[in-house]
């Protein structure tokens, strides 16, 4: 992984209008991200986690320029895309490429995986006629497909080949990043691991980056170097893998670890069972977005919103636990911050969390 920044993400938001009046003015908003700011190093496999409604394939889909961001930046390889003109962006759209969640509705039923795959290539006359044909036997090849298939039409494939087929499409005009969107929510579980293994080899073999978007922490773990938490439109935590894993600040990102399953009983962790309902992303909270729900709420997070600080080298957390902690103290108690955020309540009686908030109000 190079040290250079690819994708700088900064501040970025946007709003859908929820409900409009008589005269076609818009009333509300929902408010699908709301001030995500996040750098994506070249070579790097960034994984963006969270629940459904979470923002994290809207981001996505304003990476690729399928979505206008409401405000914010976009800076891709020290251009910033949301200044650009349509004509400029187009000229870039080879350079970012997407791999769509549902392999059945990505690929045109009437055209051939042979044409498919050319499609992209000759809308963007990258290669003279003659040349086509055996770049597409090549893609077919690096994704494990046979070249004989060319013929065939997306029917007569399984789940598997027909992302496969998309992954080789995304491939097609030779991109720097690729953001896949949940592509392997919609396969078998025994199918899933070969094409994550797949897009794994395609990363060191072409030198790409990748946005990685997912439902699951434990889908995220095989393929990606560091990891972003995000819920109801805000960025909870990013870090580190190996960090994210072991030692998880934000009790929203423990929680999501304690759901996955493990039949190592030392691996296990104890269930953390999340109470309350999700705010609306139409009214959210003032507050911190998870303050309904969080079992270490204390007084300020009802207040108002975390900062995403870096609490620990490499490892930033938007939680008011840690606001005042000095990360140089945190790394001299061997780090002292995961130790508080893995306890239960936090060290912290119902009692005194009730205290908390009242002094904060």
């Amino acid at each position: 992984m190079d040290d250079e920044v690819l994708i700088d993400v900064q501040h970025l938001t946007k709003s859908f209008v929820a409900d409009s009046n008589f005269f076609g003015k818009p009333t509300s908003f929902v408010q699908a991200v709301d001030d995500v700011s996040f750098k994506i190093h070249r070579g790097e496999a960034f994984g963006l986690v969270g629940e459904s409604g979470c923002g994290k394939t809207t981001i996505g889909k304003m990476l690729v320029g399928l979505l206008t961001p409401t405000s914010g930046r976009i800076v891709y390889d020290g251009r910033d895309l949301t200044a650009m003109r349509p004509k400029e962006r187009r000229a870039l759209c080879s350079d970012i490429q997407l791999i769509f969640q549902d392999p059945y509705a990505s690929l045109n039923p009437r055209m051939t995986i042979g044409d498919i795959i050319a499609e992209p290539i000759k809308t963007n006359k990258l290669l003279p006629a003659e040349k086509v044909d055996p770049r597409v036997d090549e893609l077919l090849e690096c994704v494990g497909l046979a070249p004989y298939m060319r013929n065939r039409y997306p029917h007569e494939f399984s789940g598997g080949q027909r992302q496969r087929v998309g992954i080789a499409r995304a491939l097609a005009v030779n991109p720097k990043l690729i953001v896949c969107d949940e592509p392997v929510s919609a396969l078998d579980v025994s199918v899933q691991a070969q094409v994550l293994n797949l897009l794994d080899d395609l990363k060191d073999q072409f030198g790409l980056t990748y946005l990685f978007i997912a439902h699951g922490l434990n889908v995220v773990k095989h393929i990606s170097d560091r990891v972003g938490v995000m819920y109801l439109g805000k960025l909870m935590e990013v870090a580190d893998k190996s960090d994210l894993y072991h030692d998880p600040l934000c009790p929203y990102t423990q929680a999501l670890l304690s759901a996955i399953p493990s039949v190592d009983p030392k691996l296990r962790r104890k269930r953390i069972i999340l109470e309350g309902d999700v705010p609306s992303p139409i009214d959210p909270p003032a507050g911190c977005r998870f303050a309904s729900r969080c079992f270490a709420n204390v007084g300020a997070c009802d207040v108002t919103a975390p900062d995403l600080y870096e609490e620990l080298p490499g490892h930033w957390c938007a939680c008011h636990r840690y606001d005042g902690v000095n990360p140089e103290d945190v790394i001299d108690t061997s780090h002292e911050i995961s130790r508080i955020a893995a306890s239960p309540a936090y060290g912290r009686s119902a009692s005194e969390g009730a205290e908390a908030r009242g002094m904060a109000e």
